[in-house]
């Protein structure tokens, strides 16, 4: 199967790096049956990260760290004035068969009113593919016309805005991240942070970061990003905290049927829907107290 080329379309994947020697082969391998155009922009790993992507015909610039969304905005800055379309790929995720199949098939056929395109995502978890509990069941726009969408200002949870009209591609973006549980778990506590940080700053304004390029919420059409956005705002953070972690856990295990995919299910959603929800929510208390305290201290 050959890959697309630029005598038929430019497309150019953009792949952000912090010490994935684990993952990134892998990634590069299946990326380069659907395009040889790859950016990695890489945020100075201490591993062999950067001979991995070098090795497997990548472009290669190093960045320091800021936000996912800085670094994306960033590699769309380095791209070539030539580029069509522009495909976000996290190191830890490789494309289907079926998926290269059919953007190589549809993509060159696209006029100029679509500018995104929509894919589904597969989790694999502790070796198993997680296929219930709602948590994939909304395809991601990871697909964009160049010049015609970027990530969105926040921490975390950032979504491409800009585009107006996508299509859904068949197959499927496949997250199968190799390391441990305890990897896992490190990583999930630094989003809770980065997520409590978005959660208060939409409230108080202190940062800059979340003020700028973000998704409209809007409850219209469901399943999309905006609709996700807006259950999220106007529904989840509005339930007391002290139940709403283990109410979303509950929907997702039993009334979206999570506990059919068996102990890695379990595992999953126990994790994902509960814990993780929970620590946001328990970090968000702890700096409404600091905040508390230091109003009475200033007294």
């Amino acid at each position: 199967m050959k890959a697309l080329r630029n005598g038929k379309i430019k497309l150019v994947a953009v792949i952000l790096t912090k010490n994935e020697s684990i993952h990134l082969a892998r990634c590069l391998t299946k990326m380069r049956t659907l395009t040889k155009d790859i950016l990695v922009v890489d945020s100075f790993s201490s591993d062999n990260t950067f001979q991995i992507a070098e090795r497997h015909g990548a472009r290669v610039l190093q960045r320091e760290w800021t936000s996912y969304a800085n670094q994306f905005n960033w590699a769309m800055e380095q791209l070539a004035a030539d580029t069509e379309w522009v495909m976000r790929v996290d190191a830890d995720e490789y494309l289907s068969p079926e998926l290269v199949a059919d953007i190589r098939s549809r993509l060159p056929e696209l006029g100029p009113e679509i500018n995104g395109g929509r894919m589904r995502r597969r989790i694999i978890f502790q070796g198993r593919t997680i296929r219930f509990g709602d948590f994939c069941k909304h395809p991601l726009l990871r697909l964009v016309r160049y010049g015609c969408g970027q990530a969105e200002d926040i921490w975390m949870d950032e979504h491409i805005v800009g585009t107006n009209s996508s299509i859904l591609f068949d197959g499927e973006i496949i997250d199968h991240n190799l390391r441990s549980l305890t990897s896992w778990i490190e990583k999930h506590n630094r989003y809770s942070s980065l997520e409590a940080l978005d959660i208060l700053n939409s409230k108080h304004r202190f940062l800059d970061c979340g003020m700028r390029t973000m998704l409209a919420p809007r409850l219209w059409p469901l399943g999309s990003d905006a609709s996700t956005r807006w259950l999220k705002k106007n529904i989840y953070l509005r339930m007391p905290r002290k139940v709403r972690a283990l109410l979303l856990f509950l929907y997702r295990y039993v009334l979206r049927l999570g506990f059919l995919d068996g102990r890695a299910g379990r595992q999953f959603h126990v994790l994902q829907a509960f814990w993780y929800r929970y620590l946001v929510d328990a970090k968000l208390e702890e700096v409404e107290r600091r905040i508390r305290e230091w109003k009475r201290g200033r007294a």
